[in-house]
């Protein structure tokens, strides 16, 4: 079961409140997934993960909360799209190896790399 926790700042952290169950307290954010976890299963006697804790800050400016969501997903995208060049780089210095028969020397000139990167692009 998914539990849906709003958190509210207070003077000494974060007030949890959590739909259906009830309030809870956390020092810090981070914690805050944990913390209701630990409360659902004190209150309801069942086994709570933390992963089935979706946590909601109410910031003053909303907005932030969607700014922060585009930035993650566009730092995912980041990570994709490194990992393909990657996956790319070492199949062209495969190529150039195998198919033209470059040496090492030549294959990290033509792709504007060192000879060391050459060798570990091609044990991959």
């Amino acid at each position: 079961m998914k539990y849906t926790v709003t958190a509210k700042r207070w003077r000494k952290g974060w007030e949890l409140h959590i739909d259906g169950v009830g309030v809870t307290q956390v020092r810090v954010l981070g914690d805050a997934a944990q913390q209701a976890a630990d409360y659902i299963e004190t209150l309801k006697d069942t086994v709570v993960a933390p992963e089935d804790i979706e946590i909601t800050p109410q910031l003053e400016d909303a907005e932030l909360l969607e700014d922060a969501a585009a930035a993650r997903a566009e730092v995912r995208a980041a990570e994709a799209a490194q990992r393909e060049a990657a996956r790319h780089q070492r199949e062209v210095a495969r190529r150039l190896r195998d198919v033209e028969r470059l040496s090492v020397s030549d294959t990290a000139t033509v792709m504007k790399v060192t000879r060391g990167r050459v060798s570990q692009l091609t044990k991959i």
